[in-house]
């Protein structure tokens, strides 16, 4: 499955909000840098949709707030 994320880095709280079947809005503490805020995006939404990490990857805008990931 496809989803789009929307990313909003250095938040005081993580959190996720569902905007549609397909869209999230996701805000993280980690800075977008060495890539651990994709590591974060990575982690909460494993625990949202309670699949394993290994099962997410971002396919595309790894170095952009609007981000295309697989979680099959």
């Amino acid at each position: 499955m496809k989803i789009s994320i929307s990313v909003k880095t250095n938040a005081k709280n993580s959190s996720i909000e569902q905007i549609s079947k397909t869209h999230f809005k996701i805000h993280i503490k980690s800075p977008p840098a060495e890539g651990k805020a994709n590591g974060e995006i990575i982690k909460i939404l494993s625990k949202y949709l309670k699949i394993p990490k290994s099962r997410i990857s971002i396919i595309h805008g790894t170095r952009s707030r609007e981000k295309i990931v697989d979680a099959s």
